[in-house]
Parts: C-alpha cells; structure tokens; sequence
C-alpha cells in the first residue's frame, strides 16, 4: 500500500507555476500526475505552521485519528484552546481533514524541502 504523501515548500508563485506546468506535460503525455504540494512564501511562515507541537499533534493523530478536538487536548495532555488552533490551521493547510466532530490525518508522509539560498 503506498503512503499518501505532500512535499512542502518554500517558493514564490513562480515556483508553484513551474511546477504546474511540468505536471501538466506529464498530464499530456498521458503520465499520470500523483504529486501533492504545499508551499510558503518563505522559512518563517513554515516552520510557523508546522511547529514542533503541531507535528507532535500530526503524528498522533495519524496514529490513531481523534472522536474531538476535546479528546484530542485530553490525549496530548494540552489545553483545549491551543490544540483547537492548531487543528483549524492544519485544517486550513489540507495536513488534517475534520468531520463530524472527528479529526483525522490527510497524508502519510509530510516531505519538508527548502533551498537555504532563497529560505530567508
């Protein structure tokens, strides 16, 4: 079974239109395209988004999805308003999907990439 992964980036809209275009060549080529990216406009903004306590919310979630936010704060031994910000901003980025209540991971494998040259 293949592990469903996203490739995180720091890059400019420029970057993302590269991107774009190299998969749909693949595309025309009759290729199949099966990448997942999301980037942020610089070094910041990501580790930011992916703190280390939202990474550790990431893998337990991933190892066993959460009933609720409420449960989820309970589990990690956090407070509720914390852990309730954390998964709206994952959320928002696709790394969590939520529903009815219940909070589970998208991806298998988050691929973190950045060129120290243009990570400023």
């Amino acid at each position: 079974m293949s592990k469903r992964r996203v490739n995180v980036h720091v890059g400019s809209m420029k970057d993302m239109g590269r991107r774009f275009i190299r998969a749909w060549k693949q595309v025309e080529r009759g290729e199949k395209v099966r990448e997942e990216h999301l980037t942020f406009a610089d070094l910041a903004t990501l580790l930011n988004a992916l703190s280390p306590k939202r990474l550790e919310l990431l893998r337990e979630v991933h190892r066993e999805s959460a009933r609720s936010v409420r449960a989820l704060a309970q589990r990690l031994q956090r407070d509720y308003k914390r852990v309730h910000e954390d998964v709206e901003t994952l959320t928002e980025l696709g790394l969590l999907q939520r529903d009815d209540g219940r909070v589970a991971a998208t991806y298998d494998v988050i691929h973190a990439d950045f060129d120290l040259r243009s990570a400023a």
